[in-house]
């Protein structure tokens, strides 16, 4: 089993003629190349967001968000032994 020799490409051709009509044939040709071109934009994309995330480390926020939380409840802990007295 090879590739596709001229000949099966010709029916090929063929049968999508026969199945789309020539006037469906511009349409579908030109939503594919609309897709391939975003699937690159979108691969393209993603591969510079990679790039520039192995520039620079990432900032922890999750852990700064907890230390926030934290001091906050110790806070109000403060506040609640201060109202207690």
């Amino acid at each position: 089993m090879g590739s596709f020799g001229g000949l099966e490409w010709i029916v090929i051709g063929l049968a999508v003629l026969l199945l789309f009509g020539a006037k469906r044939i511009p349409e579908l040709a030109r939503g594919l190349g609309q897709g391939i071109k975003e699937f690159r934009k979108a691969s393209d994309d993603i591969k510079r967001e990679i790039e520039q995330g192995e520039e620079k480390p990432p900032v922890n926020t999750a852990k700064n968000e907890t230390t926030a939380k934290s001091e906050s409840s110790e806070k109000k802990e403060v506040k609640a032994n201060e109202n207690v007295d």
